[in-house]
């Protein structure tokens, strides 16, 4: 019975994945995968902890994508998925030091270091053009 929850979940959280891949993110899918990223980033980076829950899918996911067509954007796009892959995403917290587990999050690296973090209480009742211009504003401060 557990296979079958874990390919239903599988199925519903495609779209889910493939929303930010289509947009030029690069999914880390294992501790590994998240080890290999950190150990080279260099520059900037933003990292997306994804979500199945609404304010992911209505206004996280539609912002950071948006984001994008800003002329200043980090160097790299990342993205873990809570709750799918648990042990990826457990891997990058524990590069957010300091920061409270949060999905849906999104994290501005420069290099190793989080330089800016939007937990889910940024997202969480705030438009998506307030979300769009938190992130914006940290590409402006950080991606020069």
């Amino acid at each position: 019975m557990m296979n079958a929850y874990e390919e239903y979940m599988k199925q519903m959280a495609q779209p889910m994945r493939a929303e930010l891949t289509n947009a030029g993110f690069n999914e880390l899918t294992t501790p590994e995968e998240v080890d290999g990223f950190m150990e080279n980033a260099e520059g900037t980076s933003l990292v997306f902890i994804n979500s199945v829950c609404g304010c992911a899918a209505g206004l996280a996911r539609p912002s950071a994508i948006y984001s994008l067509n800003h002329e200043a954007k980090p160097d790299h796009l990342v993205t873990v998925f809570a709750g799918q892959d648990k042990e990826a995403t457990a891997r990058m917290r524990e590069y957010f030091e300091g920061f409270p587990p949060s999905s849906p999050s999104m994290a501005l690296l420069k290099g190793k270091e989080v330089v800016h973090f939007i937990h889910r209480h940024d997202i969480e009742n705030h438009s998506a053009e307030e979300i769009v211009g938190n992130l914006v504003n940290a590409y402006n401060t950080y991606n020069k």
